[in-house]
């Protein structure tokens, strides 16, 4: 329902619309513009915490692809299945029927998606990339583990979120998933096309088209650069991913275990490691606690064409600091 605007005492922001509870409110800030909906920052008044609004206007929508609507109220199901760290949490769904509008409100991120996190910030750790790696690899293993199985199809570091005061990542749009029976088997060809798997262009895949996705989101993580950049078209991506030609971005990274993890995400789909193989992946190896000092080395230091100094430490500036 609509709420009108009231002069209110200074500092205050009124909402442009509240749920038919009135538990929630919508303001006028817009957080993210997605293919299918227009995401606006919230308030659940109930709990004190800042949300995310999702509005979907289905008329629209439905004129120009009504199938987009069905992968809508899919991704609304979904959300209201899954109860997992890493995947964007679901509150509430309604439809305004006199507006032709399908309102539902999520878990809000405060810095946004991964990619505009990593673009903001340049100089990040290898440590800090694996926990992050880490994280969505918890998450795509719950989709993959869940009864039936889940195969997101979309995968990219647009669709995964940060919260960036406490390094939490969560997995996040899931309007083109499928949920496909025991043979794991799908047929739909979708997704992104930097990020696509060979496989999914035959039409007959599983959910091991996520972990290549998945490779590829670990390379743009170092990089900073979106897979197959180099292309001028959908077409050239398209050829060179059919062809087994991994993006230039690939050659450019000096460091031999991040090079050979991501390898063998995008392999062969019969050689592609499952979600919970990769968590068990020595690449892993001690990021919780005891990390050396190389661990520490800035993330750009490992692509070939950068050197980035590794960040003096706390003890490296008290050296011969004087306390008397």
């Amino acid at each position: 329902m609509a709420v009108d605007r009231v002069a209110a005492e200074a500092g205050e922001e009124a909402f442009e619309e509240v749920d038919p509870t009135g538990r929630f409110g919508r303001y006028a800030d817009v957080l993210g513009l997605g293919s299918v909906k227009k995401v606006y920052r919230g308030f659940d008044q109930e709990e004190g915490i800042e949300v995310a609004w999702n509005r979907v206007r289905l008329r629209a929508l439905a004129d120009r692809d009504p199938g987009m609507v069905d992968r809508l109220h899919a991704e609304v199901r979904l959300l209201r299945s899954l109860h997992h760290d890493h995947i964007i949490g679901f509150h509430k769904v309604w439809l305004d029927r006199d507006a032709g509008v399908l309102n539902f409100i999520t878990e809000v991120c405060t810095s946004g998606s991964l990619r505009e996190y990593r673009q903001r910030h340049r100089h990040v750790s290898v440590k800090a990339l694996k926990k992050w790696a880490r994280q969505i690899l918890e998450g795509l293993n719950h989709l993959h583990t869940h009864d039936p199985c889940i195969i997101h199809r979309d995968l990219n570091c647009s669709n995964v979120f940060i919260n960036g005061n406490n390094g939490q990542v969560k997995i996040g749009d899931l309007g083109l998933a499928a949920i496909v029976d025991k043979t794991h088997v799908a047929h739909t060809i979708l997704g992104t096309p930097e990020f696509m798997a060979p496989e999914l262009y035959t039409e007959t895949y599983t959910e091991s088209v996520d972990i290549y996705s998945y490779g590829m989101c670990v390379l743009e993580m170092v990089t900073r650069e979106v897979p197959y950049a180099e292309c001028g078209s959908v077409v050239q991506i398209f050829h060179n991913v059919t062809r087994g030609v991994p993006p230039a971005a690939l050659k450019r990274l000096k460091d031999p275990e991040l090079r050979g993890f991501i390898e063998r995400c995008i392999g062969q789909p019969r050689n592609r490691p499952s979600a919970a193989e990769l968590l068990q992946d020595p690449f892993f190896n001690g990021i919780s606690a005891g990390e050396d000092d190389d661990a520490l080395a800035d993330a750009s230091s490992v692509v070939a064409g950068t050197h980035v100094p590794r960040p003096r430490s706390y003890v490296d500036d008290l050296v011969g600091l004087r306390l008397d």
